[in-house]
């Protein structure tokens, strides 16, 4: 009985602990262009900004209708991180070359976030393609979620 109380209080404990921290999310968004012709521009961006979403968060209905007047430029950042890449496509068409050094330097990206002791959480992509003959526009957009322990 007593090995029964004793695992059990262990295991609380350890949940009571784990619920208990708390941690800090970065994210880092990868944007590639995907235009013909190498027109379009391929960026990596990271904030170096905190906002609190409750700043911009309305409550709309009811008798607490609360709505933010926040203009644009409060949710703005100046300070980020801009890593340059290559685009997917130049005017010979698919660059795989381009791809291949954008991994290179995306995986450099991660391998430093890991070395300051951020997790990769999550990864999320999408594709914004060419919308027909007269479009002509896309990018592919991959969002990396990073997490650690404050």
């Amino acid at each position: 009985m007593k090995k029964v109380f004793l695992m059990t209080s262990f295991l609380l404990f350890s949940l009571m602990t784990i619920m208990a921290q708390s941690y800090e999310v970065k994210v880092v968004t990868i944007v590639e262009s995907i235009i013909p012709s190498g027109l379009g521009r391929s960026r990596m961006v990271s904030s170096n900004e905190v906002r609190n979403f409750k700043e911009f968060t309305s409550t709309r209905g009811g008798e607490d209708d609360d709505r933010n007047k926040s203009d644009r430029d409060d949710i703005r950042v100046s300070g980020f991180d801009e890593t340059k890449l290559l685009n997917f496509y130049n005017i010979a068409g698919i660059r795989f070359q381009n791809i291949a050094a954008n991994d290179a330097i995306i995986s450099s990206k991660i391998t430093s976030m890991l070395a300051e002791g951020w997790d990769l959480a999550f990864v999320t992509s999408a594709v914004e393609s060419d919308g027909g003959k007269d479009d002509g526009k896309g990018i592919f957009i991959t969002r990396l979620i990073f997490k650690r322990k404050k």
